[in-house]
């Protein structure tokens, strides 16, 4: 199941995807969803909404972030062994989670603005993981049923003031910069998880690519520890980490310019794409 957030008319919408055609997502009273999100707290069986959706969508309508709004975004650090090596770290024997906001998040195909007060603007290709069911202190073995889907995302990093202290945020959490989508898919399309790749490229060059079983910490242990801290609920987004190949790591080191083209892809998600642009 392929799931898009689109604007529909003057607002946002819940859209199903199949062989190319989209369908809006309504209620059982006929009322549409505002995201992804909004279907998973409010769609009861939201599987079977998105199914039965009859209604077509203009194929050129904008698609938006899958959750415009999540309650919680957590991201794990260092969480690719090649990744970890680059950076000149050990493999971690607990995960290293920061947070982003929601005024971070923005669209497939937005413009991110570069902004004047960082030269040192980097990429970072994620898998991330939208939350459906959720709950608190969820088993290892039952850590994906808690899971709606799988999307990506551009975890654009500050490098700069990303290191002026040894806590994260200040580099991670720019506003309009972090983009996520295109898709949210759900885990069953996809033919054998552990291989799939996410992949970054920018202006068509390769810079990363890694299969997900290179994670040190895996979509069920990531659950699992992060529902002893708190109760998952739907929507919220949990990005995984990063493979080796960022730009900062290189050697010099190759940071993103004006009109730099960035995509993140993965298989059978699709293609995040955005052009990064200095600020007027």
């Amino acid at each position: 199941m392929r799931l898009l957030t689109i604007q529909w008319k003057d607002k946002s919408a819940a859209a199903i995807e199949r062989d190319g055609t989209r369908f809006l997502i309504k209620g059982n009273d006929g009322g549409t969803f505002a995201d992804i999100g909004d279907l998973l707290k409010r769609g009861g069986n939201w599987q079977a909404l998105a199914e039965k959706a009859a209604e077509t969508v203009p194929a050129d309508a904008r698609v938006l972030r899958p959750v415009l709004e999540p309650g919680v975004i957590v991201c794990v650090g260092l969480n690719y062994k090649k990744h970890i090596l680059e950076m000149g770290r050990e493999l971690p024997s607990v995960p290293t989670y920061f947070a982003k906001f929601p005024r971070a998040l923005t669209d497939p195909e937005a413009t991110i603005p570069l902004p004047k007060q960082s030269d040192k603007v980097d990429y970072e290709a994620e898998l991330t993981v939208v939350i459906g069911a959720g709950g608190r202190n969820i088993t290892r073995d039952r850590a994906w049923e808690a899971v709606a889907g799988l999307t990506l995302m551009n975890d654009v990093s500050m490098r700069d003031f990303q290191k002026r202290s040894i806590q994260f945020l200040a580099g991670k959490t720019w506003e309009a910069s972090t983009p996520t989508g295109p898709a949210m898919v759900t885990p069953d399309e996809f033919a054998d998880f552990v291989t799939a790749e996410v992949v970054s490229r920018v202006n068509g060059e390769q810079r990363q690519c890694a299969p997900m079983s290179e994670l040190v910490f895996g979509v069920p242990e990531l659950i699992a520890d992060l529902s002893q801290i708190m109760t998952l609920q739907p929507g919220d987004l949990i990005a995984t980490g990063t493979p080796g190949g960022v730009g900062t790591a290189m050697k010099p080191p190759r940071y993103l310019q004006d009109g730099d083209v960035v995509e993140v892809s993965m298989e059978p998600i699709g293609i995040l794409r955005n052009t990064f642009a200095h600020t007027t």
